[in-house]
């Protein structure tokens, strides 16, 4: 793939690149169908296929779970146009008639510091602004951020803020690469299934949806765990969400994502939680988590760890950086992400700006989301045929690599961003523990079992931490 720069590559040749990756039976490339073309968003980047792809792949990977199980054999459609929307479902989600508001902090955003480069603070979560604020020594006002950052260079800026606070230097895709995290996330596969236990190989039974009765434990926030979740909820998961009262939940966020999830809370600080999770874990098939490498080692659930409670699990694990190299243990998102590792100056770029660009969505979150749930039911697969117990890594700096191998789009920046009236046809209403919900449907059409949510989104602790049977 180009990395970078050139046209961008056809839809089916990213999908079919995807599938191999996760060697999946390559027969079932056939029963896709993908409509449209990019730009369906302004952005010099292939956002559209990436769109397309990664959901048409997810959905790929459900039907051939559901055929594993007796299933029937179903095409499956995904229109560009509908997948590059459900991008960006956090923005026209509608909560009883009225946009959901925006998870952004008054202070979040990007800074000129003194040396003339950029930096991105992240503060949406409030430990965040607090202690960016405190290394700041200022009041939370964004005109006082923007006058202390002056006084600071952005790369040591970068490395103050770098113990426990989320801040990133903007970066060129060169200085990227040159970078020791930079180049540990090159050599990570995009989508890693690692074996780490044995077990015997476990039948899945026969079904009315690809994945009925399969139960997923899903302990994640924000966006791309949460849309993985979402995903094999999608297709008949039983999806419990698990949450804890301290920790912090932007609100739209758990609303566009927890459709069709149980949701319970759990403080893993306390021991008869940790053991009811245990419980739980004991009766799932999935277990997703999205915390930096090893921080629920000391709550007893690495991945070696959670093979050994449940023999045959599949452990989906997400982080920021990359899974290896110096900054894996670092915090971070997408916007973090994007801005690190060179989007951000690339579209800046492309625009004729000096200002660091956004892509137009979230797309490292998002792309990511269903790369996770691939892997999830790549895996599930190798459990059912050959056995064992998998480890499935995903990462939001190498799905961003991916996504510039996607090449980039000329003129992609002039294309017209879309309405929320141009946009009605993709919309579903639905009833929520929040209210009436206006909110973009799955983009991926199955032909024999379509995708939908039959659990509500509900509020954090809703539900008791128990599967139903």
């Amino acid at each position: 793939m180009t990395m970078g720069g050139g046209s961008p590559l056809q839809p089916d040749q990213v999908l079919g690149a995807l599938w191999s990756e996760v060697a999946l039976p390559p027969e079932a490339l056939d029963d896709v169908r993908l409509s449209g073309a990019d730009p369906v968003l302004p952005s010099s980047f292939a956002v559209g296929t990436a769109a397309q792809t990664a959901i048409a792949a997810s959905a790929l990977a459900a039907a051939t779970i559901g055929r594993l199980r007796g299933g029937p054999r179903q095409q499956i459609g995904v229109d560009m146009r509908h997948a590059a929307i459900e991008y960006h479902s956090e923005r026209w989600l509608w909560v009883t008639g009225e946009p959901a508001a925006g998870p952004w902090d008054k202070i979040a955003g990007t800074y000129q510091c003194g040396d003339g480069r950029w930096v991105l603070v992240h503060a949406n979560f409030p430990h965040h602004r607090a202690g960016v604020l405190k290394l700041l020594g200022c009041d939370n006002d964004r005109a006082a951020v923007a006058s202390a950052l002056l006084r600071r260079r952005a790369f040591e800026f970068e490395d103050e803020a770098a113990a426990g606070l989320c801040v990133t230097a903007m970066r060129s895709f060169a200085e990227w690469d040159a970078h020791p995290q930079g180049r540990a996330v090159q050599s990570e596969p995009l989508v890693a299934i690692t074996r780490i236990g044995d077990a015997p190989p476990r039948k899945l039974p026969s079904a009315q949806r690809p994945l009925g009765g399969m139960r997923v434990l899903d302990l994640t926030r924000v966006i791309a765990g949460p849309v993985c979740g979402r995903t094999l909820a999608a297709h008949g998961a039983d999806v419990l969400l698990i949450t804890a009262p301290h920790l912090y939940n932007p609100q739209p966020l758990t609303i566009d994502t927890g459709r069709g999830k149980l949701s319970a809370q759990l403080d893993l600080r306390d021991d008869a939680a940790r053991e009811t999770l245990f419980d739980l874990l004991r009766e799932a098939d999935i277990f997703v988590q999205g915390y930096r490498p090893g921080a629920l080692a000391r709550f007893g659930l690495t991945p070696d760890q959670t093979a050994r409670i449940r023999p045959g699990i599949v452990h989906v694990s997400l982080c920021a950086y990359g899974h290896t190299g110096p900054w894996s243990g670092r915090r971070g998102f997408d916007s973090l992400t994007q801005t690190a590792s060179g989007f951000n100056a690339a579209e800046a770029e492309a625009a004729g700006q000096t200002e660091p660009k956004p892509l137009p969505v979230q797309a490292l979150d998002h792309s990511s989301g269903y790369l996770m749930a691939l892997g999830a039911l790549a895996a599930l697969h190798r459990r059912a045929t050959i056995g064992g117990s998998w480890h499935v890594q995903v990462s939001l700096a190498r799905t961003g690599h991916w996504i510039r191998g996607l090449g980039r789009v000329p003129g992609g920046l002039g294309c017209h961003n879309p309405t929320r009236d141009e946009i009605g046809d993709l919309l579903e209403e639905s009833d929520s523990g929040f209210g009436r919900l206006s909110a973009v449907r799955h983009a991926a059409q199955m032909s024999a079992t379509p995708a939908r949510w039959d659990r509500p989104s509900m509020p954090p602790g809703t539900h008791a931490p128990r599967w139903f049977h």
